[in-house]
């Protein structure tokens, strides 16, 4: 006689990461019922989605796909975020794990209107991070105009100086309180999932590409926050070094990819990610001329491989098949990329205005391993396993990927979640 399954038992949800991959996990999750608990170490939710200007498959700008799961977070009384908190310890088993979690301080409590006195207040400028350094801002700010929550913060870097009794001072809310203190929080969830995303890979790592050395080498999202309406130039793409439109630029593909001194494997959307680029810069400079230096093109779908059909039309974008040995200064500011052709064996000298690193993902994991129990690849990626349940990674956490399959990959995270609160 076969065993009956049982009812559904009481349990929640941990998901580890606020970008697209933890936001789809936690709406489908709770949308069907589950208490979900969202965690995630930055100051609002969004991830790498929100850094973008235009995303696959549609270019559609990130509002297009975060307010609306926004909306739906706010609406679903299953949800709760925790933003400015870290994963300190698991304890526990698939049904039972035991977390503790540390809420760190933001110096801004609920009363916020997001007003902007203690911005305008404050006269300390810091690295704006969520601009890759471009610029700076205001050591009391709003993390980014789609930021969720919508409340200001004050910078770790600027408490117990005047400026932050000014930023306090301005707040005709009562909403700053440099008194804050971290908090650590006990919570008990039946699976967790690790949506812990990706980091763009540190080319100053890349000797030969020469990152940092010249402002005018910049990597792929850089190039994406500069054409972004919300980013450091107001959405003009130009040269970092004196703000000149730019009348040629050339893309390094698989910086730092497909290396065994640094990224041993493909990125995936890369090559789609320059294609997308050149639409950006096509769209501001109509005769400025495009280099894009490859190994191999990847693109990965009809859509795709459609898209870089109709970038092909156009005369002014021009594919050398040769990987990038070295990128040098040239006169006026410019760089030149040397590079073999591997078709016709010739050695390549393009001079350009800017040159654009297409780097790659590694999953944030790689860098700092995670607290608790997971088996990981030799790049940091999280393996599933299936068979012990419990605890899954989604989405860039688990393997490089675009929206589109990030957000499918989540889905069925969710389902795998929901199915360790069935005991059978």
């Amino acid at each position: 006689m076969s065993e009956e399954k049982k009812a559904p038992f009481s349990g929640s949800i941990m998901v580890v990461g606020g970008g697209i991959s933890g936001l789809t996990t936690a709406l489908e999750a709770a949308e069907v019922g589950y208490e979900v608990f969202i965690v995630e170490k930055n100051p609002s939710l969004g991830g790498r989605v929100a850094q973008l200007n235009k995303y696959f498959p549609k270019l559609c700008p990130p509002t297009c796909g975060l307010e609306i799961n926004y909306r739906r977070i706010k609406d679903n009384p299953n949800i709760k975020v925790f933003t400015l908190t870290e994963v300190e310890k698991v304890d526990g088993g698939p049904g039972n794990y035991n977390v503790s979690i540390r809420i760190n301080p933001r110096y801004v409590n609920e009363n916020c209107t997001c007003c902007g006195e203690c911005e305008k207040a404050c006269q300390s400028e810091i690295v704006n991070e969520f601009n890759f350094g471009l610029n700076k801002r205001k050591g009391a700010y709003l993390p980014h105009a789609m930021a969720f929550p919508s409340r200001y913060l004050i910078s770790p870097q600027i408490i117990g100086t005047s400026d932050a009794e000014l930023c306090k001072e301005a707040c005709p809310y009562d909403a700053v309180d440099l008194e804050m203190q971290p908090k650590t929080l006990d919570l008990n969830v039946g699976a967790i999932v690790w949506a812990t995303g990706w980091e763009p890979y540190d080319a100053s790592k890349i000797d030969n590409l020469r990152f940092g050395m010249h402002p005018n080498i910049i990597t792929n999202m850089m190039l994406e926050r500069m054409a972004a309406n919300n980013g450091p130039t107001g959405g003009k793409i130009e040269r970092p070094s004196d703000g000149k439109a730019l009348q040629s630029v050339a893309f390094v593909q698989c910086a730092g990819s497909r290396d065994e001194n640094h990224l041993p494997y493909c990125s995936y959307i890369c090559c789609m990610a320059s294609l997308k680029h050149a639409t950006y810069i096509r769209e501001q400079y109509p005769d400025a001329m495009i280099y894009i230096f490859y190994i191999d093109l990847r693109a990965p779908g009809y859509r795709y491989e459609r898209f870089y059909n109709k970038i092909k039309e156009d005369e002014k974008v021009i594919f050398i098949k040769g990987k990038v040995a070295e990128v040098e200064d040239a006169p006026d500011d410019g760089v030149t990329v040397v590079a073999e052709n591997a078709v016709t064996g010739e050695k390549i000298r393009q001079t350009v205005d800017m040159a654009v690193l297409a780097t790659g993902m590694q999953p944030t994991a790689a860098a700092t391993r995670l607290p608790a129990d997971l088996t990981y690849t030799d790049d940091g990626f999280i393996v599933n396993d299936f068979e012990k349940g419990g605890m899954f990674a989604a989405g860039c956490a688990n393997k490089p990927a675009d929206v589109v399959t990030s957000n499918q990959n989540a889905t069925g995270m969710a389902l795998k979640a929901i199915q360790t609160l069935v005991r059978r």
